[in-house]
């Protein structure tokens, strides 16, 4: 699920797009030390425990539990556990909404590549 989470901050770092983790490990230096080992460099708030009060207020009854949250605060996804395939969908869906094409903000698509005979860096038209 990380390197998945990496991507999406990387993919998405100049779009209004925000990754927020919630922890609820019960031993804070053990995470501390497990995020910084899997490169978790996205804000995220330590709960406590399974039972502490971002668990209770967002009804999380497994872990992962995984919400995407529209720019309107609405949520557009929920899902106990990781489907990254539906996650991708509905972010794709969102960006469309927001009048992002989400193909050009992959860095293996055509539409992300630099013109021929452009310079890497170069803005288009340079």
């Amino acid at each position: 699920m990380y390197p998945h989470e990496r991507s999406l901050v990387k993919k998405l770092k100049d779009q209004p797009f925000v990754l927020i983790g919630i922890n609820s490990d019960p031993d804070r230096d053990s995470l501390k030390k497990r995020m910084s080992e899997e490169n978790i460099t996205w804000n995220s708030w330590w709960d406590e425990n399974t039972s502490g009060k971002i668990a209770k207020a967002w009804n999380v009854r497994g872990w992962p539990t995984v919400y995407l949250v529209d720019a309107k605060g609405v949520i557009r996804f929920k899902s106990v556990g990781f489907d990254e395939k539906r996650f991708d969908s509905t972010l794709d869906t969102l960006l469309v909404e927001m009048g992002v094409d989400p193909k050009s903000l992959d860095p293996k698509s055509d539409a992300a590549q630099p013109e021929k005979n452009q310079k890497p860096g170069a803005k288009a038209g340079d």
